[in-house]
């Protein structure tokens, strides 16, 4: 049997394990919005974090931040942050105002949100929001802050970044406030970047250069890249690694071309069936949407999230909650059908066969 832990190595730079996020309310029970959730992020690889609008995408990513609301906490877990300083430290420790986590939180890890508009100020320009940031975490005057923000804005494709950096928000189209917004988060020279869907509200042409811009200031920067989307298109476009997450739960994780070509979790191929293709002929093929709706939170089966609405549940999906299984070096999943030897057989999935013991696996993964 392949190892039953997601992977680890040396070039781990961050490290999420067994991160459970809690919202509280004086009217009603704590909510479990993200449960035990482990994924690894590797130094100049990107990992795309994928899943449905409210699966928990983005209350994940702002928690490596510290950026959640005051009625959310961390009960459980381990969030290692290892840049290149050699020290190692859980950032799900640290208070999120402390002196520590200000010099962690957009200087070594960065963030580029989902809508410009919304995330920048109004009233300050462009150029005086950059400075901000250069001022607060570098040894510049202000001069020099300005000079740096010039080059960050030429570097990141925005025309006459000298007039531009006098511009407010409001003055700039869809694009170039996007572009504004990575410089920004480029600022520091981060080790990681977070970017929670930075093309959503962007035109197809914008959203093809800002993808090719995120990948060569990735390269140049050597920076590790959280990019959080629902589109799988854009996955296979950017992506080293994903992780796919369903109600809070990660419940896959595997090299980009393992997990597209042999998904081993029900969710993860329900979800890529469920994708119009070009090759589709419509007058003989259908879509194939996900059966159900997701449940509320307040609902989350025991076990396995996926277990009402998957199409190969049994007896033990609604009451234990899968280990991680490792279907090969790079590539893990939680999900029973990969180590219950009494498993329904689906063509497809590394299974442990009937006969010979749960270690023997069968079937290819074409």
């Amino acid at each position: 049997m392949m190892p039953q832990t997601p992977m680890a190595n040396d070039k781990t730079l961050l490290r999420m394990e067994d991160v459970s996020i809690v919202f509280s309310s004086p009217d009603e029970a704590d909510i479990e919005a993200v449960r035990q959730v482990d994924f690894t992020l590797t130094r100049g690889k990107t990992l795309a974090l994928v899943g449905e609008s409210g699966c928990g995408k983005s209350v994940t990513a702002r928690t490596i931040l510290r950026l959640l609301d005051k009625n959310a906490r961390i009960p459980s877990g381990r969030i290692l942050f290892s840049p290149g300083d050699g020290e190692t430290t859980d950032i799900a420790t640290l208070n999120p105002d402390s002196t520590a986590m200000r010099s962690i939180r957009g200087n070594k890890i960065s963030m580029i949100f989902q809508e410009p508009m919304s995330s920048l100020s109004p009233v300050h320009t462009i150029g005086a929001q950059i400075d901000e940031m250069i001022l607060l975490h570098e040894n510049l005057d202000k001069k020099g802050a300005r000079a740096r923000t010039i080059e960050l804005l030429e570097q990141v494709g925005i025309p006459g970044a000298r007039q531009r950096a006098d511009a407010y928000p409001f003055q700039l189209s869809g694009g170039l406030r996007q572009r504004a917004m990575i410089a920004m988060a480029l600022a520091c020279k981060p080790d990681l970047l977070i970017a929670d869907e930075p093309t959503t509200a962007l035109d197809v042409t914008t959203q093809a250069q800002i993808l090719d811009l995120l990948r060569s200031l990735r390269d140049e920067f050597g920076m590790a890249m959280l990019f959080i989307t629902h589109d799988l298109g854009v996955v296979a476009e950017i992506a080293d690694e994903v992780a796919v997450m369903y109600l809070g739960d990660v419940v896959e994780q595997g090299d980009v071309f393992d997990v597209f070509k042999s998904p081993q979790h029900p969710y993860t191929r329900a979800l890529m069936s469920s994708i119009p293709r070009m090759t589709r002929r419509a007058d003989r093929q259908r879509l194939n949407p996900i059966q159900g709706t997701v449940p509320s939170p307040k609902n989350r089966p025991s076990g396995c999230a996926f277990t009402t609405r998957c199409p190969h549940a049994f007896e033990p999906c609604a009451a234990v909650r899968p280990e991680p299984t490792g279907t090969s070096e790079n590539h893990w999943a939680r999900c029973h059908l990969l180590t219950d030897p009494q498993a329904p057989r689906v063509d497809g999935l590394i299974q442990p066969k009937v006969e010979g013991g749960s270690d023997a696996y069968q079937g290819d993964r074409t």
